[in-house]
């Protein structure tokens, strides 16, 4: 018989040796300058102080010539938040926040096009 071990510490959960937060944000993109951008995202902070932004299974841009993922709030993206740059224009994937940067004073997630210096989905946390 398994036995599932849960822990509350704080506000994290600990699923025997998994850390999730009990903070973790999450939302929905809408396209940006004329770009098709769908799927879901979280914003997860991590036990070791840092975080990550996860691209859900269902998340799809239909092109652009120089994506990156990053935060930004109130309709902004900030260039300091840019964790990576896009892996797939579609499915699932992961990005860490860079070291010092306080996910709290964020309130959305962009895929921004660094090359043209335009949003090209925005997804407003909660």
């Amino acid at each position: 018989m398994k036995h599932l071990f849960v822990l509350i510490l704080g506000a994290t959960l600990v699923f025997g040796g998994v850390t999730a937060s009990l903070a973790d944000t999450s939302g929905s993109f809408r396209g940006a300058s004329n770009h098709v951008t769908t799927g879901n995202v979280t914003v997860t902070k991590n036990a070791d102080g840092t975080a990550t932004i996860t691209l859900a299974s269902n998340f799809s841009l239909d092109g652009a010539p120089d994506p990156w993922v990053g935060l930004g709030r109130n309709g902004k993206f900030v260039p300091a938040t840019n964790a990576g740059k896009l892996k797939s224009k579609t499915g699932g994937q992961s990005y860490t926040v860079p070291a010092g940067v306080d996910v709290d004073s964020f309130n959305e997630v962009y895929i921004y096009c660094v090359r043209f210096n335009v949003p090209l989905g925005v997804a407003t946390l909660k």
